[in-house]
């Protein structure tokens, strides 16, 4: 498990400048002779430090992984974030964990860390307690200690799209799943548990899958045209209302999501749902039969949108 050339960063989203920054750092396993990996943390730094902010996750560890593989990452070490790696200090972080076995034993002998040969981070790249350490600070650290660093520049679409985890945030805030795809690579996800809803929708003949938003940044409430992968590898085409249903409020925000010709049980089954197109905001009515009226124009635009 020692002994890679690892990107190193949080990663939420692995978007077009993250996936700059692990193709450096495959460019120099294949230098070396080396595994690929990708040093991450969970939970993410961020919601350590601000435990009571919103909502703000673009995926999970497991979509991560499953992200990272056909970029060729061999590994990925997730590292716990917690109080002991919170205070932790540049040096110590690049020495303790970084570093090879050669540097770090406890107090039994065994050999502590990664034993990393090289690391590749963004321009960007802050670590450590206070955010002391940069990108030049840890080439330094790595010259002592006995591995190589680069750093990548920062990339931008060369239509001047901004990739960055941030610029993500705000289309998918705005609605635009376009932008939000054209700068992580790929459309945006949601995964989740089939939970039980109202069952509602069964009873004007729109049975829903509802997953649990957890800490998913919150797109913009409204309707959406899907695509979603369940457990057995199928994909199929759908409609969801994602938010807190105006007419019949719920207590939380859901993703509700209509699979198109599909009548099987889904409960306690994970599935991860595509938003593939923002097709309007979420809406009240006046009746049932106005909101059946408008699933149905939700349906045939969603259809349209996937075509």
């Amino acid at each position: 498990m020692r002994g890679a050339a690892v990107a190193i960063g949080a990663f939420d989203g692995v978007h077009r400048g993250h996936q700059a920054v692990i193709a450096n750092a495959r460019e120099a396993a294949q230098r070396l002779g080396a595994p690929l990996a990708v040093v991450s943390f969970d939970p993410h730094p961020r919601r350590w430090f601000q435990p009571d902010a919103a909502p703000f996750r673009l995926m999970t560890p497991g979509q991560m992984a499953r992200a990272l593989e056909p970029l060729g990452v061999d590994t990925l070490y997730l590292l716990p974030f917690d109080a002991g790696m919170a205070a932790m200090s540049d040096e110590t972080f690049a020495r303790e964990v970084l570093a090879g076995p050669q540097v770090a034993r406890n107090a039994a002998g065994h050999a502590n860390g990664l034993g990393i040969r090289h690391a590749a981070v963004g321009f960007d790249f802050t670590y450590g307690k206070g955010r002391t350490g940069s990108p030049e600070g840890l080439r330094r650290h790595g010259e002592a200690l006995g591995f190589t660093v680069c750093v990548t520049d920062r990339v931008d679409d060369p239509g001047g799209l901004k990739l960055s985890s941030s610029a993500v945030r705000e289309a998918l805030n705005a609605g635009d799943m376009d932008r939000a795809a054209a700068i992580l690579g790929r459309p945006f996800a949601i995964e989740g548990e089939v939970v039980h809803g109202d069952k509602r929708g069964r009873t004007i003949g729109v049975p829903t899958a509802n997953i649990r938003m957890g800490d998913y940044m919150r797109p913009a409430y409204g309707v959406y045209a899907t695509r979603t992968r369940l457990p057995d590898g199928r994909v199929l085409d759908g409609v969801a209302n994602l938010g807190v249903r105006p007419m019949y409020e719920l207590p939380e925000p859901l993703l509700e999501v209509w699979l198109f010709d599909f009548d099987e049980d889904l409960y306690g089954q994970t599935v991860e749902t595509d938003l593939i197109a923002f097709l309007r905001g979420e809406m009240t009515f006046d009746s049932l039969d106005a909101l059946k009226v408008q699933i149905d124009a939700d349906a045939a635009a969603a259809r349209e949108a996937l075509s």
